[in-house]
């Protein structure tokens, strides 16, 4: 046990940084707004950049991990990570705060489809839908890091303090992943063929429709969270009230993880998905269309509680679906066609901004969007029978 948690807990830094510098640009964003006096579809494009680079991170690593190894390739990820958000912190203007931040996606992007492939090439079954989901609780931990820092150090030293704080933060999870175990032994010449098999009659369809789901989860999830401190201050809430607030709801995707991995052992990973969307759908609803300030923290809370756990849930049943030969590549593939919706979901939120539609019109249209999900889900997606 006690080497499972060892695992645990470096592997989750994967995630931890992840949500770690995303939050904190959530955070950024209204400073930056101010600084450089930026309007609302420029801050979408802010937003919306470092997912073009997450696109192709995924992508890229997913593969090289199949080709040359899982472990080598997250810790080149985590490098390119520190050494351009140490750039960021002197970015002289926002062209150059764009630029950097797409070298940044790249590194992020790569991360997270190689690490949950590291997880399911160790474990099977209900083991690892519940290590996935464990490790994707870590995230949890990175916004609330991120709110902290957001609190304490954006107000006193600045956004570029701020950042460089986060590239320590990587310096001290590359420490801890050189711990992990080895890969497990491989055949490259396998490997080189893994888009082609990918792309065999067994497994286009279900790379198809659960990229089109990761689509939908990241389009929403980005365009909701991303936008979440602006949101608050443009309900007519102060920048350091919102990030307070913004710090509230996301202790609540804790609890979300947690009773996802629980209920992973008792339901099977499709049906759980499908609830937890269902509960993200009524809880954007209601923090779309409230103006009532309890209503609002309590909604928030729920919509982090459920769509955070939704998209643990998406991580453990996705690898799953795939052999391990072609593992990285499809969970790289599924991630980066998600990382696609990562980036419209931000610019689509800026741009129906500066048209003058409602928050509540925006969330409205997410909703939309999740209920499509829930239907190839339900009519689409089969949870795996056999364990590969």
């Amino acid at each position: 046990m006690a080497k499972s948690n060892r695992f645990l807990l470096i592997i989750g830094t994967a995630w931890m940084i992840d949500a770690l510098d995303v939050a904190l640009l959530s955070f950024i964003m209204p400073v930056l707004k101010s600084e450089w006096h930026l309007n609302a579809t420029q801050l979408g494009v802010v937003a919306a950049i470092t997912s073009v680079g997450m696109m192709i991170g995924a992508l890229l690593c997913g593969k090289l991990s199949d080709m040359f190894g899982r472990k080598k390739i997250l810790m080149g990820t985590l490098i390119l990570f520190s050494l351009s958000n140490l750039a960021l912190a002197f970015a002289p203007n926002v062209t150059w705060f764009i630029v950097i931040r797409f070298v940044t996606g790249i590194g992020l992007g790569g991360e997270l489809p190689v690490a949950a492939t590291i997880i399911a090439d160790r474990y099977t079954g209900k083991k690892r839908s519940q290590m996935l989901v464990l490790s994707d609780s870590f995230w949890a931990y990175g916004w609330i890091f991120a709110s902290l820092i957001a609190f304490f150090v954006i107000p006193n030293f600045g956004w570029r303090v701020a950042v460089m704080l986060t590239a320590l933060f990587g310096g001290y999870a590359l420490v801890l992943r050189k711990h992990l175990p080895p890969d497990p032994t491989v055949s490259v010449k396998r490997e080189t063929q893994s888009f082609r098999q990918l792309l065999s009659p067994e497994n286009k369809w279900p790379l198809i429709l659960i990229s089109i789901v990761w689509f939908i989860v990241m389009l929403t999830y980005y365009g909701i969270f991303l936008w979440l401190p602006s949101v608050l201050v443009l309900r007519g809430f102060s920048i350091v009230n919102s990030i307070g607030y913004t710090l509230i709801m996301s202790i609540a995707q804790l609890p979300g993880y947690y009773l996802a991995a629980h209920l992973l052992s008792k339901i099977s990973p499709k049906k759980l998905l499908v609830t937890y969307l269902l509960g993200t759908i009524v809880s954007s609803l209601v923090f779309g269309l409230s103006n009532s300030l309890p209503i609002i923290l309590i909604s928030g809370a729920f919509l982090s509680f459920f769509d955070l756990g939704a998209w643990g849930i998406l991580i453990a049943h996705t690898p799953g679906m795939f052999q391990t030969t072609i593992r990285g590549t499809a969970m790289g593939a599924a991630q980066s066609v998600g990382r696609f919706g990562a980036t419209i979901g931000p610019f689509l939120v800026g741009w129906l901004l500066n048209m003058q539609l409602s928050i509540g019109f925006i969330f409205s249209l997410f909703v939309v969007l999740l209920l499509i999900a829930i239907v190839i889900i339900h009519f689409g997606i089969k949870d795996p029978t056999s364990e590969q």
